[in-house]
This record gives structure tokens, C-alpha cells and sequence, in this order.
């Protein structure tokens, strides 16, 4: 057996010293409130920021004090922010409609993004992103909260790895809570969150992406053939410009999925119930599953989600370093530009009082 020479394994450690480095990113915008996570994840060392963009000198400010972040990380805007880093990716934290400028800015450069979930705000927007990622080679995923989600793995796993429940018939998502205003979401997300030219509509939007994102994943990456929906407004007084309450009927050949979004509900939720030819999956939180058939009724024993499907910057890193391939995976972006065409037809069939046809 021929011996490794003490170069080689220097090498060798280096080599698997790097591959556990945090990821370096930029930050494109700090007035989406999920970005308090991500800081976090900085205070911990789990990731490395090298540069935020923000043209918000209050925000700017707000950032600096509460996480003791110097003055040489902040720009104005994305393009003079890559002039002067080259981060692994940019994580955008900003409103729906300025994602497509931080993939403008960032695919010529060959570098990745990673955005909030929805991917845009319409059809035209997600075509243009995924055409940019074609052309320079770099990848495009949208980050929910319910991709991390233990209950929601093993769903997948059991209805279409081990056949639990037999063909996939009927599904219902229930996301939602009391209301963005009502939980205390930050002003600064909130002039956003409830302006239809910068989110794309309401809870039908905020919140019908994320049974969307599901629905498709469950049906392979299959695009639907009909959606028909029902949009409310029952707090005007409240979001004047947006509605607050959606409910999408999104068929296929041989299932139905039903999503009901909410900024009105007592309390928050997400869930996923999954209906098979011969039992029942009932997701009720991120930890918590539950299975029926016809004699049994039992909850299912979970563990952690394996890597990287544990949170976004695991997975993040993984698809860069060539780890994992993100094809038909929930962030992915196959899977984020069927559900924005799903939200656009919601809109649209909400809008015209009919069953919209793919």
C-alpha cells in the first residue's frame, strides 16, 4: 500500500477544514423580518457576512446598533455591494418585487441567491429569474419555513418512498395566523408586506405559497390543470390596499388540493393533511405527525431532519459545494415557478369569478 506523504495529508485536512467553513454571503435589503434569523446565525458564527445592501439609512442604523455591525459592510444598493465582496451567495431580505433585481445583479457574476419565500410576485418575474439562472449557470432557491420542518419530510417519505397511504387523492394546508399587524411585525416590513405592487397580494400570497410550494413537491413537480379561488378582505380597516383571507382549489389528473390562507385566524398554524387511497397523514406542526387508516389512528415518532434538510444555510451551503441537488426539492427552482404561476391564477380566478385553466 503506497503511503501518503505528509503534503497529501495536509491537504486532505484542508480540503475537509473548508468544507465545514460557514458560507460568506451578502444580504440584499434588511426590511424583511425573517432577516433577524439570519443575524442571529452571524452572532453564532454559523455564517460569515461580508456585505449588506440597504438604502434605508434608518434600517442601516437599527442593524448596526443591534448587532454591533461595522460601517464597512453596508452599500447602497447590490451592484456596488458586489463590486467589493464575492460572497458564496446573496440571501435577499427585501420586498418580492426587488428579488428579480438582486438576480439581475448577481447572475452575470455567477453567483447564487436565495430569496424568502415567494420567489416573485408574478409569472413574468419568475420566468426572467429562471432564465437568468440558465444562462450563468448559477442557482435560484426560495427559502420557507416549512421546508425545515421534520413532520413535512417524513410525509414525503412515507407517501412516496414507502407507499403508506397509497395514491395521493386529496390535500389540504392550512397556513396562517392572527395577522401581520396583530403578531407585531416591524413597520419597516410592514409597508411591504401590505402594498399589492411590492408583495403581490395579501395572505393569498404570504401565505397560499407555502401549499403551493407543498402541493407541488407532492405531485412530483407537476404543474396543476386548474385553479379556482376564493379571495376575502374582512379587515379593510386594518389592510386597506390587500386581502386578508384566501382559499385556492388546485386540481390535478388524479388529486385535488385545497389551500387555505389566513391573516385572520386566533392563533398561528401550519399544517398539511395528506389524503391516500388508503390512509391519512396529518402534519399538525413541524414536529408533530400523525397517521390513520381505517382501524388505526396513531401519531408517527419523528426525529431531527437529516442534513441538510435541517434549516436554509445547511442546505444553502450543500448545493453550492455539489452536495446536494436541488431538482424538485422544495427550495427549488422548478418547484418556486409553478407556485407562482398557481398565486397568479389564484389572483386571476379570484379576480374574474372563474376556474382558471393551466
Amino acid at each position: 500500500m503506497k503511503a501518503i506523504s505528509l503534503s497529501g495529508i495536509l491537504w486532505v485536512c484542508a480540503l475537509l477544514a473548508g468544507a465545514q467553513q460557514p458560507l460568506k454571503v451578502g444580504v440584499a435589503g434588511l426590511n424583511h423580518d425573517h432577516v433577524f434569523g439570519l443575524m442571529e446565525n452571524y452572532k453564532k458564527g454559523r455564517v460569515i457576512i461580508l456585505g449588506i445592501a440597504e438604502p434605508d439609512q434608518q434600517l442601516v442604523q437599527k442593524y448596526k446598533l443591534r448587532y454591533q455591525l461595522p460601517d464597512s459592510l453596508f452599500y447602497t444598493n447590490v451592484p456596488a455591494m458586489l463590486e467589493h465582496i464575492r460572497p458564496d451567495a446573496v440571501l435577499a431580505y427585501n420586498a418580492i418585487v426587488d428579488h428579480l433585481a438582486v438576480v439581475e445583479a448577481c447572475a452575470p457574476k455567477g453567483i447564487s441567491v436565495m430569496v424568502e419565500k415567494p420567489l416573485a410576485i408574478d409569472t413574468r418575474q419568475a420566468k426572467r429569474m429562471a432564465e437568468l439562472a440558465e444562462k450563468w449557470h448559477i442557482r435560484v432557491l426560495t427559502n420557507y419555513e416549512t421546508t425545515w420542518y421534520p413532520s413535512n419530510q417524513r410525509v414525503y417519505a412515507m407517501a412516496h418512498e414507502q407507499g403508506a397511504i397509497g395514491e395521493i387523492r386529496r390535500m389540504v394546508t392550512h397556513d396562517g395566523h392572527q395577522g401581520p399587524r396583530e403578531i407585531g411585525c416591524s413597520p419597516d416590513f410592514l409597508k411591504w408586506l401590505t402594498d399589492p405592487a411590492k408583495n403581490g397580494g395579501g395572505a393569498v400570497v404570504d401565505f397560499g405559497c407555502y401549499g403551493a410550494n407543498l402541493m407541488t413537491w407532492l405531485m412530483g413537480g407537476h404543474a396543476p390543470i386548474a385553479v379556482t379561488a376564493v379571495i376575502r378582505h374582512y379587515k379593510p380597516e386594518v389592510y386597506p390596499n390587500v386581502d386578508d383571507d384566501a382559499t385556492i382549489v388546485v386540481e390535478y389528473p388524479g388529486a385535488i388540493g385545497f389551500i387555505e390562507a389566513s391573516w385572520n385566524w386566533p392563533f398561528g398554524i401550519k399544517d398539511l393533511e395528506v389524503f391516500g387511497k388508503t390512509g391519512y397523514l396529518h402534519a399538525l406542526n413541524g414536529n408533530t405527525l400523525v397517521e390513520r387508516t381505517k382501524d388505526t389512528y396513531d401519531p408517527v415518532p419523528l426525529e431531527a431532519a437529516a442534513a441538510p434538510y435541517t434549516d436554509n444555510l445547511t442546505y444553502l451551503a450543500s448545493v453550492l459545494r455539489g452536495q446536494t441537488n436541488p431538482t424538485g426539492d422544495l427550495s427549488s427552482l422548478d418547484n418556486n415557478v409553478i407556485v407562482v404561476r398557481i398565486l397568479e391564477a389564484a389572483k386571476q380566478s379570484a379576480k374574474e369569478g372563474r376556474r382558471v385553466v393551466f
